[in-house]
């Protein structure tokens, strides 16, 4: 079973860090000793690492109704807060639904507050998850360059869901810089600078997760993570 275990940060202390101190991932219980061993992977990584390609590959990369099992052993998750038909309602800059799939599963998710993790978890259903705290600071000092953020959660796409494009994923440092401007549309009033990300995605994989984990903690169907 796995526990607590912590690293020090090599960041320089920030006290106007505008981002929490942890960023939150969920995983499935049984990928826990492949991310032990490889680190964390997205969805379009962890089907290239099973060797698969073209026809073999496309059950996985298009929406999945249910989580699915890849010949590697990695369970994937399912998309069900975001079929097909939901999703062409709220696209936009010409995305397709097949467009959004890739988008998305090209990026490592990590939830930036409490409330978020504990809903994905709700709805996770009885599979038992896994809750991996990582140092937001030494993630963004180690691959910033990769990370975006996110006003919304881009993975439902159901009641009443918030149009989203490429420009949903606003690059960190351009966040940093100047908040939600780039998500902005033309014409268009930006967020308010004090609206909190929703998430960070990676592009491709967090291979050195372990060096950067504060806390790992299973978590039951119906409790409640608190960090």
């Amino acid at each position: 079973m796995p526990g607590s275990t912590s690293c020090s940060s090599t960041v320089p202390d920030q006290p106007d860090w505008p981002l929490p101190a942890h960023a939150l991932h969920l995983a499935d219980l049984e990928n826990w000793p492949s991310i032990q061993q490889n680190g964390l992977h997205s969805t379009a990584a962890l089907i290239a690492r099973a060797g698969l390609r073209g026809r073999a590959a496309r059950p996985f990369a298009t929406y999945r109704g249910e989580s699915m099992r890849l010949p590697s052993g990695a369970v994937i998750r399912d998309q069900r807060p975001m079929p097909p038909d939901a999703l062409r309602r709220c696209l936009d800059d010409d995305l397709s639904p097949e467009d959004w799939y890739r988008l998305v599963n090209r990026k490592v998710f990590f939830w930036l507050d409490l409330e978020r993790l504990n809903r994905h978890r709700a709805a996770c259903r009885g599979r038992p998850q896994l809750v991996i705290a990582v140092d937001l600071r030494v993630l963004v000092d180690r691959h910033g360059g990769r990370a975006s953020v996110t006003p919304f959660n881009v993975g439902n796409a159901r009641r009443r869901a918030a149009a989203r494009g490429r420009r949903t994923f606003v690059p960190l440092d351009a966040w940093l810089a100047a908040r939600w401007a780039s998500e902005t549309k033309p014409g268009d009033p930006p967020r308010p600078r004090s609206h909190k990300p929703a998430e960070l995605a990676i592009e491709g994989a967090v291979p050195d997760l372990m060096a950067l984990v504060v806390d790992v903690r299973p978590i039951a169907p119906d409790a409640v993570y608190r960090g």
